[in-house]
């Protein structure tokens, strides 16, 4: 592939339903190495020259990965782009050993062996190059077929499938019309044939979606199936580059109510809150959700029937046991079954007092490896078994809070959150055992790391789950 794409200026609104995320933050990196960005906000200075170059190109990158830090990374010729504003460098500025243009890239993300753990993987040719910490791995270059058995050289792109979202640990390397998927654990490889998916110029895996780009086009697949959405292919400048004319759903812009709600940053208050084993954490507003737990990748705004599909309303209350999650919405509950995406469990929605014994949530919550879940009504709190059956809940317990908006458990303790604020304790006794709340902190900053702006000071402790 060929052609400029200069300074990018990503909307990452991908979801069919949804125009543009309006903010990834201020544009700065954070403590962990990731980058954020602002889509709506200062933007850097771009040349006409540039802009007309970089909007009239059709080639589009030769690959797209993320990087140890989380900071997405775009390959074009002899270039690469790191985050999302900022000017083009050499490739062999940070990876001396290549030159010239690669083929494909990913980050491969292995928790149980350290030694490849967030490995970056550049393709070149029949030979592949793995980075850690920037450093080339001691071995390597090495051929393709030694590393992958049975993967062709001369790839057109490649990304790694995780197991919640595969049947394991899937590498899918594209070339022409033939994916070919490669098993981590066992080594085996099988090709797919997959007429929708094919011819692929690169291809990422982005807050547990799937994006393959065909030139300046892009499409969004299922990596088990290979299904497309309906509506694309989609052209990429109307939502991965600025360009004069151009832009999906442009009319949000000026919609300040929607910009806020979209905004993580912008102080409104979530409606619920919900964590899972696998380390998930959701947060949900008027419609939107944000995976709480993405630092690595990003922050983003999706509208619910993204993920949740057939949900209709949005949650009160939300609470995760099992590998299900439960959404609560006023006096029903609707229970979807993770794993290779969201799928509702048949028979629901159904009534919340049959399901769990209660009438209704202002919040609940589960905490890890526990099969108690919590419901809180007003200042009340109620402990439901959820092995028992039928289900019914415990005596009430008073809480220091005449309301609170959602609630969220976590390896780090306990958070209960109402309007721009959370309150945290460390566990469920400390919580009934206080006469008063707990001194507050701000959401957005502890959260989702947002400049404090006279906000309260943020948490010591990470809000995700151990």
């Amino acid at each position: 592939m060929s052609g400029v794409w200069g300074v990018l200026c990503l909307s990452w609104a991908l979801a069919p339903a949804l125009a543009h995320p309006l903010s990834h933050g201020g544009g700065t990196r954070n403590s962990t190495g990731g980058s954020s960005w602002h889509h709506l906000g200062s933007q850097p200075p771009l040349n006409d020259t540039e802009l007309v170059r970089r909007c009239a190109d059709e080639a589009g990158f030769d690959a797209v990965t993320l990087d140890e830090t989380g900071t997405m990374l775009f390959f074009e010729g002899d270039l690469v782009w790191k985050g999302f504003t900022g000017p083009a460098v050499p490739i062999n500025a940070s990876w001396p050993e290549i030159q010239g243009p690669v083929d494909a890239a990913l980050r491969i993300h292995r928790l149980a062996l350290p030694a490849v753990h967030d490995s970056v993987y550049l393709f070149q040719g029949k030979r592949v190059w793995a980075y850690a910490q920037g450093q080339l791995r001691p071995g390597y270059p090495r051929l393709i077929g030694e590393e992958f058995k049975g993967v062709p050289g001369d790839l057109d792109a490649a990304v790694e499938c995780h197991p919640k979202e595969c049947p394991a640990e899937t590498v899918l390397f594209f070339k022409g019309a033939t994916v070919f998927s490669y098993d981590l654990e066992s080594g085996l490889v099988k090709q797919r044939s997959w007429p929708a998916v094919s011819h692929c110029s690169a291809a990422v895996r982005w807050l547990e979606r799937y994006y393959c780009f065909q030139g300046i086009r892009f499409l969004r697949f299922n990596p088990v199936t290979g299904e497309v959405p309906p509506s694309y292919p989609r052209d990429a400048r109307d939502y991965f580059m600025r360009c004069p004319g151009r832009g999906h759903g442009h009319e949000t812009r000026s919609n300040a109510t929607l910009r806020a709600l979209m905004d993580r940053c912008s102080g409104r208050p979530f409606h619920a809150f919900s964590s899972d084993d696998a380390g998930r954490v959701y947060a949900f507003r008027v419609g939107q959700y944000f995976r709480v737990d993405s630092v690595r990748d990003g922050w983003h705004s999706w509208p619910l029937k993204h993920t949740w599909k057939d949900l209709e309303g949005e949650p009160n209350a939300a609470f995760s046991w099992e590998d299900k999650l439960y959404l609560i919405q006023g006096p029903q509950v609707t229970i979807y079954r993770a794993g290779q995406g969201y799928s509702r469990v048949e028979g629901y929605p159904r009534a919340l007092e049959e399901e769990l014994g209660v009438a209704g949530a202002d919040a609940a919550f589960t905490c890890p490896r526990s099969q108690e879940a919590y419901i809180i009504q007003g200042d009340l709190m109620r402990r439901v078994d959820l092995k028992q059956s039928p289900r019914r809940p415990g005596p009430a317990l008073h809480i220091p809070h005449d309301h609170v908006d959602g609630a969220l458990c976590t390896a780090t303790g306990l958070y209960l959150f109402h309007g721009a604020d959370f309150h945290h304790y460390s566990d469920v006794a400390q919580l009934t055992a206080a006469t008063a709340p707990a001194p507050s902190q701000n959401t957005a900053v502890a959260f989702f790391r947002c400049p404090e702006a006279g906000a309260g000071a943020a948490s010591q402790h990470p809000p995700h789950h151990g």
